[in-house]
């Protein structure tokens, strides 16, 4: 079955994009919120061996037989859970950005 659209050569600038002050402070905001999330990982996660080794903090009981290293690292779990749903949520708002920096760029925003 033939392909019945025609196919145009696009030619995108994609210096001029990166000119763009809209392409710019999504850059900022994205650099921004990765960034962020990371360290709050990574401090989160590096926390429970600093805490387990050099402390007893957690190793007092918190429910029953059960101490507070368990809680925590369940936590984690739940913190990873969350943050990647976090995450997600975000890139689709970059996304619908990047969208409509291409468009400002087609519809003539972009070019030098």
């Amino acid at each position: 079955m033939a392909n019945n659209q025609t196919n145009k050569a696009v030619v995108i600038d994609y210096d001029a994009i990166a000119h763009q002050e809209s392409f710019k402070s999504l850059v900022r905001k994205k650099n921004s919120f990765l960034w962020s999330i990371t360290v709050i990982f990574l401090a989160a996660y590096m926390l429970l061996p600093i805490l387990t080794s050099y402390t007893t903090i957690l190793h007092q009981k918190a429910f029953g037989e059960i101490t507070w290293v368990w809680v925590y690292s369940a936590g984690l779990f739940i913190m990873t859970w969350g943050l990647c749903h976090l995450y997600v949520a975000k890139a689709n708002t970059f996304d619908k950005e990047a969208k409509a920096i291409i468009e400002e760029y087609e519809n003539g925003g972009g070019r030098r």
